[in-house]
């Protein structure tokens, strides 16, 4: 049997655990990032919540018990003296084991179902495993120090100085790098993978409704990486279709000195030619 001590400290746990849990669940995960800006980020809001709900308990346990501690075996003046020798408790044991495999467990399933929902916004390769179903449209990411340049095969391999997108859409992004090796982040899309020379990094992303976003380079890629940013929007299919011409119409005059389009590009310009 538990010590009186030990049933108030479990008490005072689950108290506090069914307080705050819920608190946590309904107000403080809904406001993590990256935001709802696609299906992926709302998906990462969630995974967010999920796992900060779990480890709410788990917070409050360290709480009351240092709460407990602090309280009740705090030094009072005289002579420090041992307190008495602490031995092993079976039934502490084998549920602390049952508690932290289950929870361990759990996340580990959940993690990997998630994971391999919609493309997770994360970068797979030239080989993805997790393949959204549907339509996309193709958009090339190309990284160089210290600038992003972004093109559309299915518009000619037009390239352009900004990330537009269109809204509802599921687009497919193929991040490269034509130097050192940087990395794609944008932010409140839930997109985020590196770019390496040579390498057809694919990531997927379903835009919402249209936004402003903001790209940056989050893989430190020289003396100017902190400049590497730039914005990005999505807007409705109409818009970006008027824009799509408009940027064909603009970057005509110098669109035949582009080179052919590839999914990779090395740092050697004789390969690039090659």
């Amino acid at each position: 049997m538990w010590s009186s001590p030990g049933r108030k400290v479990v008490t005072a746990w689950i108290v506090l655990s069914v307080i705050a849990t819920p608190l946590v669940a309904a107000f403080l995960g809904p406001a993590f990032p990256p935001g709802n800006g696609s299906t992926q980020g709302t998906e990462q809001v969630f995974d967010n919540t999920v796992l900060t709900t779990t480890i709410t308990p788990v917070v409050c346990l360290l709480l009351v018990f240092f709460a407990y501690v602090l309280t009740q075996h705090r030094h009072r003046g005289g002579a420090l003296v041992d307190g008495p020798p602490l031995r092993d408790d079976p039934q502490v044991r084998v549920w602390w084991i049952v508690l932290t495999s289950a929870t361990v467990l759990f996340l580990a399933g959940f993690g990997t179902y998630e994971l391999l929902q919609n493309g997770s916004g994360g970068g797979q390769g030239p080989s993805p495993i997790a393949v959204p179903g549907g339509h996309k449209i193709p958009v090339q990411v190309i990284a160089q120090q210290w600038q992003f340049t972004y093109r559309y095969p299915t518009y000619g391999g037009l390239e352009t100085p900004q990330l537009v997108l269109p809204a509802d859409s599921y687009i497919e992004l193929h991040v490269t790098s034509l130097d050192a090796i940087h990395s794609f982040w944008a932010y409140e899309l839930g997109v985020k993978a590196d770019a390496n020379p040579g390498v057809d990094n694919v990531t997927f992303v379903q835009t919402k409704g249209p936004e402003t976003f903001h790209v940056r380079c989050a893989e430190l890629c020289g003396l100017w990486h902190g400049y590497m940013f730039n914005n990005g929007r999505v807007v409705p299919m109409a818009q970006f279709t008027a824009w799509v011409k408009a940027q064909q119409r603009n970057f005509a005059p110098v669109a035949q000195y582009l080179p052919k389009y590839s999914t990779t590009y090395f740092p050697d310009p004789q390969r690039r030619a090659g």
